[in-house]
């Protein structure tokens, strides 16, 4: 059987028109197509029209799809490219590549005075990260999701979309890769600044949250 034999059948559906095929590929991705795309162009309106529009450039180029990737693989790619070209329209767009670029050169991502200097332990915490709280609770968890939201929108767009296929989605690194156009190096680099980024920025939150009165 070919790898990818269920997505070639749901284009051969989709091809025929058959619209309980659409619904359930709509319903299975959209909330993931919705968190890419306001990656790039930050409100949720022009979000969903970037999602929109996502999906008629899919129907129109489903000739296109060969099989050779997974086809969630290939839609998540038209969101972003969709998407970069929105917010293209709208301002100026760092090229990609130059975004990839200026996450290598850029200095370490924890402060190195949290790591000990001298003795036997040279190299780990000198103070640990934070505990995050065990969301016990409907409105903590509540909570605790607005929070991560805003951490993962506090990072660049490349970080974001990087951290968002990974660790949201759960996509592969190597599927990540694909979808951005970068190199396997480039995808682990940027998921380890995104991951630190976003959990400092969770720790101070989370600790000015803990000294309200």
């Amino acid at each position: 059987m070919e790898p990818y034999a269920a997505d070639l059948a749901t284009i051969r559906a989709l091809q025929r028109g058959e619209h309980t095929a659409f619904t359930a590929l709509v319903r299975l991705h959209q909330a993931a197509f919705q968190r890419l795309a306001h990656a790039w162009v930050r409100d949720s309106p022009s979000a969903t029209e970037v999602v929109q529009q996502a999906w008629l450039t899919a129907l129109e180029s489903l000739d296109t799809f060969e099989g050779r990737s997974s086809l969630r693989t290939w839609l998540y790619g038209i969101v972003i490219n969709v998407a970069r070209s929105h917010a293209r329209a709208r301002r100026r767009l760092v090229p990609l590549a130059e975004l990839v670029a200026e996450e290598a050169i850029v200095g370490p991502t924890v402060a190195p005075e949290r790591f000990l200097t001298e003795g036997e332990w040279v190299g780990h915490w000198a103070v640990s990260p934070t505990p995050f709280p065990a969301p016990d609770a409907e409105i903590e968890r509540e909570h605790l999701r607005l929070l991560l939201e805003e951490a993962i929108a506090s990072l660049s767009p490349v970080q974001q979309q990087v951290l968002v296929l990974c660790d949201v989605e759960g996509l592969t690194g190597e599927e990540a890769c694909n979808i951005l156009g970068i190199s396997g190096t480039h995808q682990r680099v940027l998921l380890h600044r995104a991951r630190t980024k976003a959990r400092a920025w969770l720790e101070q939150h989370l600790s000015q949250a803990d000294e309200l009165p």
